[in-house]
C-alpha cells in the first residue's frame, strides 16, 4: 500500500478529473476519486475517465463512497466516509477492492478494524475547506493518543493522517506511528506540484527508515 494517496477535488477552475490528471503527473501513485452530491450513474463516467488517467501514469485508484462504481471499473479500492454505507456491505459489493474509511476517534478505528477495513483516514489535523462537514480537529496530539490506543488494543491497521496538511506536518505525523498521509490542496494549488510530491516521498521515506 502507498504511504501517500491523493483526494480529488473541484472547484470553479478545476474538475475531479483535472485535479487527478495534475496530481499523477507530479508522481503521485494513489488516487481517491471524491466525489459527493452526485448519483452514481454520474459518477461512473467519471470514475472510468479517472482510472484511464491512473492507468496512464502507473497510479491507483479507489473510489469513494460508490462500490459498484469501484468494482465497475476495476479500482484498485473503495473508500467509505463516516455517513456512507456501512464497510461490510460495501464489501459485498467490491470483493476484489480493498476497503478504507474515514475516521476521527479511537471507536471510528475501532469498528473499522471490525468490519475489516484495510486501512483508515484519520483527520482532521487542522481545518481545511476541502470537506464541508469537517469533525473535531486533531492536532499533532491526538494523533499520537490515538496510535497509542490502537497500540494498545493490538491493531494493526495502517493509519493515513488527512487534513489541511502542509509539508512541514509530515515529519512531525509519520514519528506519531502513522502509516502514512493523504493531501489534496498541498498538491493542488502548488507553484510546482512535482516537487512538492517528491518532497512528500523523500520525508515519508526518511522517516519510515528511522522508524524500522
Amino acid at each position: 500500500m502507498e504511504k501517500l494517496q491523493f483526494i480529488s477535488q473541484e472547484n470553479e477552475g478545476m474538475s475531479h478529473l483535472e485535479s487527478i490528471r495534475i496530481a499523477c503527473e507530479a508522481g503521485v501513485k494513489w488516487v481517491q476519486l471524491r466525489v459527493k452530491d452526485k448519483p452514481e450513474d454520474q459518477v461512473l463516467p467519471v470514475a472510468l475517465e479517472a482510472k484511464g488517467i491512473c492507468e496512464r501514469y502507473g497510479a491507483l485508484l479507489t473510489v469513494n463512497d460508490f462500490p459498484a462504481v469501484a468494482k465497475a471499473v476495476n479500482a484498485y479500492g473503495i473508500h467509505l466516509g463516516r455517513e456512507d454505507m456501512p464497510l461490510q456491505e460495501a464489501k459485498k459489493i467490491a470483493e476484489k477492492q480493498i476497503a478504507g474509511g474515514t475516521a476521527n476517534t479511537f471507536e471510528d478505528i475501532r469498528q473499522y478494524v471490525e468490519q475489516g477495513a484495510d486501512y483508515v483516514g484519520v483527520g482532521p489535523y487542522r481545518f481545511t475547506s476541502t470537506k464541508k462537514k469537517l469533525s473535531p480537529v486533531l492536532g499533532l496530539e491526538g494523533y499520537r493518543q490515538l496510535i497509542e490506543k490502537c497500540r494498545g488494543a493490538g491493531f494493526k491497521i495502517p493509519v493515513l493522517a488527512i487534513g489541511g496538511l502542509t509539508l512541514e506536518d509530515i515529519e512531525g505525523l509519520i514519528q506519531t506511528g502513522v502509516f502514512g498521509i493523504a493531501v489534496s490542496s498541498l498538491v493542488v494549488h502548488a507553484p510546482d506540484p512535482e516537487e512538492v510530491v517528491e518532497k512528500i516521498y523523500r520525508i515519508l521515506k526518511k522517516e519510515r527508515s528511522l522508524l524500522c
